[in-house]
């Protein structure tokens, strides 16, 4: 098991410090993951070696070299991005950079590290508490986890960008995230997930509480590197008349898995969950997802697109939760697989909970290869084949990536994964992809 970090690194407050100890020892004596269990079924987490990794020293400032790394990366988003309300930059765990801008400031908004924060009621566990080993090593071994704090009223109009850049080599690193929209707030947050070409553990954890009649708009870019393990989870809490909006685009790791559990937990509340992915040569990606209908009149939509080429391999299992009291659900969930080789495998479980009978609910999944009509009329118009199926799987992303609150971000992700699928159809131009 990994060896804990001092509990109080990072100038740590006293509930953080004890939060740190009670996940560590909860963590020190927790059951490792199994495939035998449902929600860890299909996945490879039987491979995953934790002693393999070593957690970035505590009190080691971010390397030098590493933070130029990281910058390059904020630098690419940003400027792709344009005007934004403030970044921050976190390498190996570490805040490098945080920046806010002196107006988004001056109406109360907090950027940067969490143990900086003044507020008793911003704190890790405000929205979900560890739902596994991972979430539990989150806890107990983060360094400097990172806070948005948006007060009541207040209306953040230009994206806040985090990026987590992972450096060292053979490294565990246990980022956090917690943002907290107050009641009629509104912001926009771009999460962008890189990594230089190591071999490294993440479990990336982001807290999201989304306040009576807030709008909070999420968009997660992973683009991890090829020998990285990730384990994330993302968790949100949706108040009354809130909305919450997740847009997560993964074409990274090595193996990369993602928890997104969603709370409608008062009247009015309303979530739209998207995803894209790519995986393509020995790649494999893994959703789990969890709409929780708690109260009435509440919706969830969830589209989750993937598309595979070599033999890489996927993983999606779904469940919508209707409560007894939850009357009035409108809750919906459709994943969709296009498999662009004969090696790859794709596999789609959603699943239906529910305890109400007045209610809208449904779900949907598909798996299969590009269309061969689609591809006949359009290569009985001249496009060579190899364009033709480019276009049919482009076209296949364009719901999810056309939805992306932040344009500048879908096109960034879009030119990736267009040198991607080049790649997967033509393999003699396979220097394109990364």
């Amino acid at each position: 098991m990994l060896t804990p970090i001092d509990p109080a690194a990072g100038g740590a407050p006293d509930w953080l410090v004890a939060r740190r100890r009670a996940a560590a020892d909860q963590a020190a004596t927790a059951e490792p993951p199994s495939t035998d269990e449902e929600v860890w079924r299909y996945s490879r987490i039987g491979e995953l070696d934790l002693d393999a990794f070593t957690p970035v020293d505590s009190d080691a400032a971010p390397d030098e070299a590493a933070t130029v790394a990281g910058r390059t990366v904020l630098d690419r988003v940003r400027a792709a991005v344009g005007t934004v309300a403030g970044v921050v930059l976190v390498v190996d765990g570490r805040v490098a950079t945080c920046e806010l801008d002196p107006a988004v400031a001056a109406q109360g908004v907090v950027l940067g590290p969490l143990a900086a924060v003044d507020d008793d009621a911003v704190r890790l566990g405000l929205v979900a508490e560890p739902s596994d080993l991972f979430d539990l090593l989150s806890e107990a071994q983060t360094i400097e986890p990172v806070a948005l704090v948006v007060p009541r009223g207040v209306a953040v109009e230009a994206p806040v960008v985090v990026v987590d850049h992972i450096a060292a080599d053979g490294a565990a690193v246990f980022g956090r995230l917690l943002v907290v929209a107050g009641a009629a707030s509104q912001v926009t947050i771009v999460e962008w997930q890189s990594s230089a070409d190591v071999a490294a553990l993440c479990t990336p954890v982001a807290e999201v509480a989304v306040g009576a009649g807030a709008n909070v708009r999420h968009v997660v870019v992973q683009e991890r590197g090829e020998r990285v393990w990730q384990l994330g989870h993302l968790a949100s809490r949706v108040e009354r008349d809130g909305s919450y909006h997740s847009v997560q685009l993964a074409l990274g790791g090595s193996y990369a898995r993602s928890r997104a559990d969603c709370r409608l937990a008062e009247r009015g509340a309303s979530a739209r969950l998207d995803a894209a992915s790519l995986g393509h040569r020995d790649q494999m990606l893994d959703f789990r997802t969890f709409q929780r209908h708690e109260a009435p009149d509440t919706t969830s939509n969830l589209l989750f697109t993937g598309a595979l080429a070599g033999a890489a391999r996927s993983v999606y299992t779904g469940l919508i939760r209707v409560e007894a009291a939850a009357r009035g659900t409108n809750a919906f969930q459709t994943n969709r697989n296009l498999k662009l080789s004969d090696d790859a495998w794709a596999e789609s479980v959603p699943n239906l909970e529910i305890e109400n009978n007045d209610v809208r609910c449904s779900h949907a999944s598909t798996v299969a290869p590009v269309d061969p009509d689609q591809r006949f009329y359009l290569e009985s118009r001249g496009v060579p084949p190899a364009e033709a199926e480019r276009l049919l799987a482009m076209g296949f992303f364009g719901e999810v990536l056309d939805a992306v609150p932040v344009p500048a971000v879908a096109a960034l992700v879009r030119e990736e994964i267009a040198a991607r699928i080049v790649a997967a159809v033509r393999p003699d131009t396979a220097g394109g992809a990364s």
